[in-house]
């Protein structure tokens, strides 16, 4: 778990998860940041990233797939749709 953008972009790069449920609202670079960062680092990049937030216009939709994320899920998820994406391969 990280707390902030920068700090979720070290953890994602040193651990090298399998997924990323990432924010959109954090302190220090932003979840689009935070996306498009993971996404240039090769050890990193294959990673699935997951969107989880309160933001959930098209505009923000779009957002995160351009930054990178593979889904966006708006606040309050549906936790088997959270829980299908975890054990996706």
């Amino acid at each position: 778990m990280a707390y902030s953008g920068p700090e979720g972009v070290n953890a994602a790069t040193a651990r090298n998860p399998d997924v990323v449920v990432c924010a959109i609202g954090l302190p220090g670079l932003d979840g689009y940041g935070v996306a498009r960062e993971i996404r240039l680092n090769p050890t990193a990049a294959r990673v699935r990233l997951v969107a989880l937030t309160g933001y959930g216009s098209d505009e923000d939709r779009l957002r995160s797939q351009g930054a990178g994320f593979d889904y966006h899920l708006v606040k309050p998820a549906d936790p088997k749709e959270l829980q299908r994406l975890l054990e996706a391969r």
